[in-house]
């Protein structure tokens, strides 16, 4: 399937006749090893109640709590606090005496569930062609029955935004739980934001082994794309304005939240430049949310972002700098330096193989505290902080009642993996399978060559 401007999935062709014979015969040589390695299957609604007791509750919004609880009913938190401070009954009570509880993890700015293989391209579904389209959704073409999302998820990633790559403006992403049986039932925040990747202001050749020179980008062409944008929004922003269009124009339509605040502007920057430049433009088009994703020089703009309320998605901590003059532990400073300047931030795992990385999220927030962040100001970047600038912060983020019962049960740090080993998890108010194809492998051969 792929991304659709009109909300539906495209159907591919039906096989008939000998192709189907063929098909029918390829699917039986490959069923014994589908069978032996099948996907947990999405679990029920919450029935009975649930007590989590005795564990040290790391709230989220910097509390921790020793010899804590946490109660919910009905998907949803109705008590957090000391283990005696519990007044009402439940069905379930967990002992977790020792452990750790926490809300899921946040990973924000993700192809998760658009790339399956990457060395297949038939399972990638993250771009497309075009240079402006904010209408394509991500939310469609996401695959809430991908093998990856099992294997992320055992980390304690259980919410994510699926954000769609490539172009100038690349399309529309949406936040997703991560146990469903399709993208309707795994919708948290539907079409939360546009996503802009602002021209670059250098282009850089080379490769992270071999870096090459740094060239100013071509000013006529760059300053070309800046006008582009700026009639797009301009047209945008006009269309907005009225309240039942003469002729629907999607791509329009799709941008209407930009400007009365339903929807954010997500701009992909890096530089100090190209992020002065994008704050200017969108205070200048009218645009009332807007979030820096990269935001290698946020630092450096720190009072610049403050002053306009915007936060910052950071890129991934574990790469190398984005210059060679600058210091080579620079970016596992970064969380560190935007904490001191007042910026609010969460953290990405963008990149490389970047939907089957997901998993190591909570290692970059282990990463940042190595390097100056307190401990809980590390895990409010991939809870709290994370679904505040996500737009979910009502329902996630945090242990408090009232919220989803989104959260998960470590037998140690779950920041560091030497500690990270999950022994429960719920997504509202569900307690999902922690298994996934690699536990299943991992199993299989050893009983095979243990003996």
């Amino acid at each position: 399937m792929i991304m659709s401007r009109k909300g539906r999935i495209v159907p591919g062709l039906r096989s008939t006749g000998p192709i189907m014979s063929v098909l029918c015969m390829a699917l039986f040589a490959v069923l014994p090893f589908t069978l032996a390695a099948q996907r947990p299957t999405p679990a029920p609604a919450q029935g009975k109640s649930v007590l989590v007791t005795g564990g040290t509750v790391h709230v989220g919004d910097g509390r921790v709590i020793d010899d804590g609880a946490v109660g919910f009913r009905g998907g949803r938190i109705d008590h957090v606090g000391f283990s005696y401070g519990v007044k009402a009954s439940y069905d379930t009570v967990i002992n977790v005496a020792g452990q750790h509880i926490y809300p899921g993890f946040i990973g924000p700015n993700t192809t998760l569930g658009l790339a399956e293989i990457e060395s297949i391209r038939g399972s990638l579904d993250r771009s497309d062609v075009g240079t402006y389209e904010p209408e394509l959704r991500t939310l469609v073409a996401y695959a809430a029955d991908s093998r990856v999302v099992h294997t992320v998820r055992a980390n304690g990633v259980l919410v994510a935004q699926v954000v769609p790559r490539g172009m100038t403006v690349s399309g529309t992403s949406s936040v997703v739980q991560l146990d469903a049986w399709d993208w309707e039932d795994a919708a948290v925040r539907v079409d939360d934001g546009i996503h802009l990747n602002w021209p670059a202001a250098y282009d850089r050749h080379g490769w992270w082994a071999e870096p090459g020179e740094t060239d100013q980008a071509k000013k006529d062409e760059r300053a070309g794309r800046i006008t582009e944008l700026r009639d797009l929004f301009r047209k945008a922003k006009a269309y907005g304005t009225q309240p039942v269009p003469a002729k629907v124009d999607l791509r329009m339509e799709s941008m209407r939240g930009l400007f009365d605040g339903t929807r954010t502007l997500y701009v992909h920057a890096n530089a100090a430049r190209e992020i002065t430049e994008a704050v200017q433009f969108v205070k200048a088009e009218g645009v009332k949310r807007m979030v820096v994703v990269g935001g290698y020089d946020a630092w450096r703009v720190a009072d610049l972002l403050r002053e306009n309320k915007v936060d910052v998605i950071l890129r991934r901590l574990h790469s190398l700098p984005m210059r060679p003059e600058d210091d080579i532990d620079l970016p596992y400073r970064l969380p560190a330096l935007l904490k001191e300047r007042g910026v609010r931030f969460c953290l990405d795992y963008a990149g490389d193989k970047e939907a089957m990385g997901l998993r190591n999220l909570p290692f970059l927030a282990g990463t940042a505290i190595a390097y100056g962040l307190s401990p809980e100001d590390a895990l409010r970047a991939i809870t709290l902080d994370a679904a505040s600038i996500l737009g979910i912060d009502d329902r996630l983020g945090s242990l408090a009642v009232g919220k989803d019962a989104t959260l998960i049960i470590s037998r140690g740090d779950a920041l560091d993996m030497r500690g990270n080993d999950l022994t429960h998890a719920f997504i509202q108010g569900r307690r999902i399978v922690l298994d996934d194809h690699q536990k299943q492998l991992y199993r299989q051969y050893t009983g095979r060559y243990a003996k």
